[in-house]
């Protein structure tokens, strides 16, 4: 009888082991993991796995790449619930992923500078100006070859500073940007002893082929785009990390990685920061 009763019990404990299921409270076995989808500039410069490095060893979290590229080519991901996190351009994309339901606390947290690239023989002499507006100005006043590139970024900065100029960028010496590829757009200009505005990291960098065009100008704080990050909606993916998403969205705005912002493009290319802060003392001013 009393063998009978101990293996009983112990059978009952052996179910109810068996039987168990996690608690709302308890995180899942992958807690401390965050799928990350990340735009390539970041990627592509080193600047991500810096951040990841610093925010792994801080929190203990580990962080997965789950994509990078082009903003399409990360967007989808994300919409189909595969990353916990999002990083990319401000712009309809990710306006659109918050509208419809994916994404939550969508937050600007770092900056990318564009730039005016030109021929070598500068036919406007806009080379050294930091002020864009007035570049382009120059440009107009000389009617040297401008090219409208169909970038989304590019356009929508050469819209912004035409306006500020003062100057309607209309004649013969606009040129239409026929390219196929974005990364074709300084041949095209080179061909056609034309300016272009293009993102300094790409054209710093050599990956759009910049052989015989330079930096003409850059450092204007008006040249530069918002990158944002935002998190999964748990209501829309209750599988997906929501804690380690959050911490590692608040790690990206923290002082600490602001600071390194201002010092990541100075360890790496020595030419100015390849990224910046989202506020910086001097226009906080």
């Amino acid at each position: 009888m009393r063998f009978t009763l101990i293996a009983a019990l112990a059978l009952a404990a052996l179910l109810a082991v068996g039987c168990h299921k996690p608690t709302a409270t308890e995180p899942p076995s992958n807690s401390r993991v965050v799928r990350c989808a990340v735009i390539g500039g970041m990627t592509m410069t080193g600047l991500w796995p810096e951040i990841v490095k610093m925010f792994e060893a801080d929190t203990g979290y580990r962080c997965e790449l789950v994509a990078t590229g082009p903003r399409p080519e990360i967007s989808e991901p994300f919409r189909a619930g595969k990353a916990d996190l999002l990083t990319m351009h401000s712009g309809d994309i990710t306006t659109d992923l918050v509208a419809d339901g994916y994404g939550i606390n969508m937050r600007p947290w770092t900056r990318n500078e564009l730039s005016i690239v030109g021929p070598t023989n500068d036919p406007a002499h806009i080379g050294g100006m930091t002020n864009g507006a007035a570049a382009l100005r120059k440009i107009a006043e000389a009617k040297a070859r401008f090219v409208d590139f169909q970038g989304v970024g590019s356009r929508e900065l050469a819209h912004n500073l035409w306006r500020a100029s003062g100057v309607e960028p209309k004649g013969d010496w606009v040129l239409k940007d026929d390219t196929v590829s974005k990364f074709d757009i300084l041949q095209f200009a080179r061909t056609n002893n034309a300016y272009v505005i293009v993102g300094y990291i790409p054209a710093r960098l050599g990956k759009m082929n910049p052989a015989g065009m330079e930096i003409l100008v850059q450092g204007d704080p008006a040249m530069r785009r918002p990158f944002i990050v935002m998190e999964a909606n748990p209501k829309k993916f209750p599988n997906s990390n929501h804690a380690g998403a959050r911490a590692l969205s608040d790690f990206l705005l923290s002082t600490k990685v602001q600071t390194f912002l201002a010092e990541f493009g100075q360890k790496t290319t020595g030419r100015g920061p390849l990224f910046h802060p989202v506020e910086t003392a001097t226009e906080q001013k």
